[in-house]
């Protein structure tokens, strides 16, 4: 074995044994860093309108390098160097030699951390290029999108030693973060069941709107929505639902049943803006318009997992959170406690709740963290990774999460393909989930 994997080896073992053993909150030391630190160099692949977003978001961090960049796209590339240049004074080199040229990027010794924001079906391939190069990982959701490609993440980053975290941002939603705060207090007494779900009409990412689909041309998330049918996207809910059941942290996920309606979201709009003839109004697509999903873990508790993204609607990520003692939905923003609330079975408003249980990371970061992407949650998701890169920690969401998050997806198309048949979890941690601990915040 030689000294370079040793190394790798050790760390893992150090990272493990700290997120296993330890609470990684009230660590000392600042995300920032001393003048004379080392900065943190990250090389970031994928720059399009996300990617290039994320990166103002990082740049907003003091102590950042960012020497390489990669797309395939050479307007892209191109814009997100200037950026770049304006912000730092320094012109990162670019990668734009076909879709592997992020190979090239994560070979260079110059880099700390390797992120990417490009098309799902590349999140993984990047990340175990930038791990078997000795890189920290920082991935877009979902992680990865076939039950191979989560093995081959946790597999890469237990014989590398190199962290891979998923940048779910809704887990550092202030709301997300209240709740578990009450959690971890037992506000909720046991807890027994959660609802949850991606509903967002996002047709228009798809390529259906004339601006933005070029006359409604299929974008490369909507060819997804061709060949594949479950739940997608499950990563926004299952993350915070996951944090609040300890998911990986002393329960874990067992088995999932799944189903879809029928498929008429796409073909209905493609056809009311373009005409009945045009070519993708009658294409067969396999993604049913809603998608519902059961799952239930070894302690009992149960969660209702919703896909719904063809259908005409209002955002809703729902959260329902029920436990012995009481409830919170998110979609009403309302809470009810049996010993608590001032009128038996009646709702009553969530201010004082959100005032008395904010988050402690809230407290600190939130005025700053308010002012970027996502409800914040961009830009605290950034202030986690950069903390563990910069302090060679665990990351609060690691491979074992991104993995259990993301194989949801191919679960639930195994599922709905076999008549709704329960599917079994796969044990990414191989029994790491028995050791209870809790969410790892940097920072507080």
């Amino acid at each position: 074995m030689t000294g370079k994997n040793l190394s790798r080896r050790r760390f893992l073992a150090n990272a493990a044994a700290a997120s296993v053993g330890l609470s990684l909150t009230g660590l000392s030391g600042s995300l920032y860093g001393r003048p004379e630190e080392k900065p943190v160099r990250l090389g970031f692949v994928g720059v399009g309108n996300r990617g290039t977003g994320l990166l103002r978001h990082i740049m907003a961090f003091k102590g950042v390098e960012i020497p390489a960049l990669c797309d395939i796209n050479e307007a892209h590339l191109a814009r997100a160097q200037k950026i770049v240049e304006e912000t730092l004074g320094k012109r990162p080199e670019g990668y734009c030699s076909g879709p592997e040229g992020y190979r090239k990027l994560c070979e260079r010794d110059d880099l700390d951390a390797v992120a990417t924001a490009t098309p799902w079906e590349l999140h993984t391939p990047v990340m175990l290029a930038a791990m078997e190069n000795g890189k920290y990982g920082a991935t877009e959701v979902p992680a990865a999108i076939t039950l191979e490609q989560c093995w081959q993440l946790v597999e890469t980053s237990e014989k590398t030693g190199m962290p891979c975290m998923m940048l779910e941002n809704v887990c550092y939603y202030r709301q997300v973060m209240t709740i578990l705060n009450m959690i971890q207090q037992g506000i909720f007494g046991e807890l027994l069941h959660c609802e949850a779900g991606y509903q967002h009409d996002v047709r228009y990412l798809r390529g259906v709107e004339g601006k933005i689909g070029h006359g409604g041309e299929l974008l490369w998330r909507g060819r997804h929505a061709i060949t594949r049918n479950g739940n997608l996207y499950p990563t926004h809910p299952i993350g915070p639902v996951a944090w609040w059941l300890g998911i990986n942290r002393g329960d874990r996920f067992s088995y999932l049943v799944s189903m879809s309606t029928k498929s008429r979201g796409m073909n209905h709009l493609i056809a009311k803006m373009f005409g009945e003839d045009h070519p993708n109004a009658r294409i067969k697509y396999a993604l049913g318009d809603i998608n519902t999903t059961l799952i239930r873990t070894e302690n009992g508790v149960t969660v209702t997992l919703y896909h719904d993204t063809q259908s005409p609607r209002p955002y809703d990520l729902i959260f329902r959170v029920q436990g012995t003692e009481g409830i919170f939905s998110g979609t009403l923003d309302k809470f009810y406690f049996e010993d608590r609330s001032p009128e038996p079975h009646t709702w009553e408003d969530s201010g004082h709740y959100h005032q008395q249980y904010e988050h402690p990371l809230w407290k600190k970061l939130g005025k700053t963290a308010q002012n970027y992407g996502h409800s914040g949650g961009d830009y605290l998701e950034w202030h986690q990774f950069l903390h563990a890169v910069r302090n060679k920690l665990q990351t609060p969401i690691d491979v074992y999460d991104s993995a259990t998050w993301s194989v949801i997806s191919p679960l639930s198309e195994m599922s709905v393909a076999e008549k709704s048949k329960a599917v079994d979890f796969p044990d990414f941690t191989r029994g790491k989930w028995r050791v209870t601990r809790p969410v790892e915040i940097f920072g507080v």
